[in-house]
C-alpha cells in the first residue's frame, strides 16, 4: 500500500465509526424555543439523545423525546411522551382559551407527544399522534448550559 492509503484508511474507519455511533447509539442535540419550559431553556439546551430505546421498545411516557416533526419532515422536534399506543390520553383542547378536555385512545403504531409549556407549543393537540417511526431519540442528559447540568428525568403523567 501507498503514503496515501495508510493515511486515507484510518481517518475513513473514523468517519463509519462516527457515522454508525451517531446513527444507531446516540447524538447531541441543541433545542430551542418555549415550548419545553421550564425544563429546557427556550435560548438554547445541548443534550445527550440516545437512539436504543427507540429501537427496543423501552421508552414511557414522562420520557422526552427527540422526533421528526409530522408537518416539517426536516425539522427535528423535542416532547414529552405522554402517552404509548393504546392509552388513554386526557388533553386541554385549548389553554389559552379555556379548560375543555378531551380524551382519545393512541392509535396503534403511534405515540402522544406534548411540550411542558402547554400555553405556547405545537404538540399531538395540534397535529395528533405520531407514527412511532418518527421518533429519532430519547434525551437523556443536559450538557448545556452548565447551570442546567444534569439528568433529564422523566416526568411523571
Amino acid at each position: 500500500m501507498g503514503e496515501w492509503s495508510r493515511s486515507v484508511i484510518p481517518i475513513a474507519r473514523g468517519l463509519c465509526l462516527l457515522y454508525l455511533t451517531n446513527k444507531y447509539l446516540g447524538t447531541t442535540v441543541i433545542t430551542y424555543g418555549p415550548s419545553m419550559l421550564p425544563t429546557l431553556n427556550i435560548t438554547g439546551n445541548l443534550v445527550l439523545v440516545e437512539r436504543i430505546s427507540t429501537r427496543t421498545g423501552k421508552l414511557r411516557p414522562g420520557d422526552v423525546v427527540i422526533f421528526r416533526s409530522p408537518e416539517t419532515p426536516r425539522k427535528i422536534v423535542c416532547k414529552r411522551l405522554m402517552g404509548m399506543e393504546g392509552d388513554q390520553v386526557t388533553y386541554i383542547v385549548d389553554p389559552k382559551n379555556s379548560d375543555r378536555c378531551k380524551t382519545i385512545v393512541v392509535p396503534k403504531g403511534h405515540v402522544w407527544v406534548e411540550g411542558d409549556n402547554i400555553y405556547n407549543t405545537k404538540d399531538s393537540r395540534n397535529f395528533g399522534a405520531i407514527p412511532y417511526g418518527l421518533l429519532q431519540g430519547r434525551a437523556f442528559w443536559t450538557l448545556l448550559p452548565r447551570k442546567d447540568f444534569g439528568s433529564l428525568a422523566p416526568k411523571p403523567r
